[in-house]
């Protein structure tokens, strides 16, 4: 199992993300903490929230709204990056903890690369599965390379001027 960063800690992955074609076969998987895509999750929402340790994970073009049935109780939504200039990840992370208050573990997927670790957790994210060859516990050191921003986010929701101001 690959390492990840999870709430600033590098832990071995209990997760196996499927493919649609690999979800179509879930007693393959059973015992096992998996990822189903979207399009799975719509489809068997009402047996799989019964299932233990299932998550799902988005495309960059699917968005939080596209979920269904009763996704507020699920314990992992991953969001794919499938490159590095693609960042509709941000986006849909903010949608997930602001908007529809998902408290569970947000995780980007993909290929984050080690220069976003500090956006992805403004955004809201609390796990990260780096590209394969970044090393997890080099790239949790990023997280110290800024000691205040500006700009309000998921984890600060007070900019710098109006802290200052207190």
């Amino acid at each position: 199992m690959p390492d990840i960063i999870l709430d600033g800690k590098v832990i071995s992955d209990q997760w196996q993300r499927l493919d649609a074609e690999q979800a179509t076969n879930l007693s393959a998987h059973e015992g096992q903490a998996i990822l189903v895509p979207l399009s799975c999750w719509n489809q068997n929402h009402a047996s799989l929230a019964q299932r233990p340790q299932t998550g799902i994970w988005l495309a960059s073009d699917e968005l939080p709204e596209q979920i269904e049935g009763d996704w507020l109780h699920l314990p992992l939504v991953a969001v794919d990056f499938p490159l590095f200039a693609d960042g509709r990840g941000f986006s849909i992370g903010r949608l997930l903890r602001q908007r529809y208050h998902f408290e569970g573990e947000l995780r980007a997927v993909g290929s984050p690369i080690r220069d976003q670790l500090s956006y992805l957790i403004r955004c809201g994210f609390n796990a990260i599965q780096l590209a394969e060859h970044y090393d997890p516990a080099e790239a949790l050191a990023s997280l110290k390379d800024f000691s205040e921003f500006y700009q309000t986010a998921v984890d600060q929701e007070t900019p710098l001027f109006r802290r200052r101001q207190a």
